[in-house]
């Protein structure tokens, strides 16, 4: 009956697994000048349901966030979180498994959201890779500029551009 229980419990871990397609993110926010600005962005993210994890960098105004695998995730909320607590989204660098995504036209769709990559050239995207979203709110008023020439997708939902 143990063997069953753990059998039960691994499959469910390895299902859940499958699922995630956004690991992990470094967020950098600007406008933190002490370890309370810090503290007040970092409450303000963790009350969001695909955050399981985060850690603070003070020294680089970086947050490491870990997702929850079974929930999607949802940046518009993340970049929202952070104005809400006064200040900005510098850059916003994911890690996604492309493993586990449909990537058609440099394009993928994920939660109702359409992402674009801007700069995949006519290779796909595979495996495991860091990308920089480049889209209002989750990046930088100088990248937003350096990738406005780009023509945005269309699609259901929100559209973001990400750069590999």
């Amino acid at each position: 009956m143990k063997t069953i229980k753990i059998f039960i419990a691994l499959l469910a871990i390895s299902v859940s697994a499958a699922k995630a397609q956004f690991v992990k993110a470094e967020l950098q926010v600007s406008g933190l000048t002490c370890s309370m600005c810090s503290k007040a962005t970092e409450k303000s993210l963790r009350t969001l349901p695909f955050i399981s994890d985060i850690k603070p960098d003070l020294n680089r105004n970086l947050f490491v966030i870990t997702f929850n695998p079974a929930a999607p995730v949802n940046l518009d909320q993340i970049g929202k979180k952070v104005q809400s607590a006064g200040f900005a989204v510098n850059q916003l660098k994911t890690t996604i498994n492309f493993d586990k995504l449909k990537v058609s036209d440099n394009k993928f769709n994920y939660s109702g959201d359409t992402y674009q990559v801007v700069n995949a050239g006519t290779k796909s995207p595979e495996g495991v890779l860091p990308v920089t979203i480049v889209s209002k709110g989750l990046a930088s008023a100088a990248t937003l500029k350096k990738y406005n020439s780009v023509t945005a997708a269309q699609g259901n939902g929100k559209v973001y551009q990400v750069v590999l």
